[in-house]
């Protein structure tokens, strides 16, 4: 197979005990030599998902379990993070304090770093909070906010975080807002189909979709967005077949207005069939 070469470092943060289109995210990042994860931290989820205690935990748990799924069990560190919302008040959490050292690795410089969030901003913060000087040493790449006044899941899971870090003028942001990232979609015909036939990780991932427990109002239609997956295009993958506007030069800050959906879903699907 021809060589990719790796063209950035990645760490990648979400609530993965959340919906598990995050884990779908994860394992494609994995997979993908054209990124190289140093580090994975695991954020609060929304109260929707039931009680947060502990759930940052069960989310590191989760992460531990579909790298060893992978056969990928030495990848990178995997830190949780508080099981509350961002204070305002330095917390050395061990997601924080992963996101810091990442950013001051200088063993790395010779690739960018992109910060991949595609939940809510709290470990972000953080790290922020604790070591302002590493705002210029990362990408913010996030999946979350909205185009209009709309209640957008991982803004609102943690408002108080996203206001403090899209505040910081020395950080740059390159945002898939919702009306991005809602369109990332698959049927869900097709999703299956692509995990039942995939091995062990896909199957893992299929029982995962499967057991999801959310509120009754919550109903399932014949689409499942990956909004999460979006940021391939500019970790793993290439924009190329994408769309920004580019908001701010310094720092540099861009809005994504669409993704190549079809890139990323081909791409994962046979990634995930290699691996059998």
């Amino acid at each position: 197979m021809i060589r990719v070469e790796p063209r950035c470092r990645v760490v990648i943060d979400n609530d993965w005990a959340g919906d598990p289109d995050g884990l779908v995210a994860l394992a494609h990042h994995a997979l993908s030599p054209a990124n190289r994860v140093i580090a994975i931290t695991c954020s609060l989820t929304n109260p929707m998902f039931g009680p947060p205690e502990g759930r940052a935990q069960a989310g590191a748990d989760l992460v531990l379990d579909l790298l060893q799924v992978l056969k990928l069990p030495d990848l990178a560190g995997v830190h949780a993070g508080p099981d509350t919302s961002f204070t305002g008040q330095p917390r050395n959490s061990p997601a924080a304090r992963a996101i810091v050292d990442a950013a001051a690795d200088a063993a790395g410089e010779n690739l960018p770093l992109f910060l991949v969030c595609a939940g809510p901003l709290t470990n972000v913060a953080d790290a922020l909070l604790l070591e302002p000087a590493v705002a210029r040493s990362f990408t913010l790449v996030w999946v979350g906010g909205a185009d209009k006044d709309e209640e957008e899941y991982n803004y609102f899971t943690d408002p108080a975080a996203a206001d403090f870090v899209l505040g910081n003028r020395e950080v740059a942001v390159w945002q898939f807002p919702m009306e991005t990232y809602r369109r990332v979609v698959v049927p869900v015909v097709e999703l299956d189909a692509a995990f039942r036939s995939a091995g062990p990780c896909g199957a893992w991932l299929w029982e995962h979709f499967n057991s999801l427990e959310v509120p009754d109002f919550v109903k399932f239609g014949p689409l499942w967005c990956l909004g999460d997956s979006a940021p391939l295009v500019v970790t793993g993958l290439d924009d190329l077949t994408s769309t920004f506007v580019q908001t701010s030069a310094e720092p540099q800050r861009r809005k994504y207005m669409s993704v190549d959906t079809r890139l990323i879903m081909a791409d994962f699907v046979a990634k995930l069939r290699l691996q059998v």
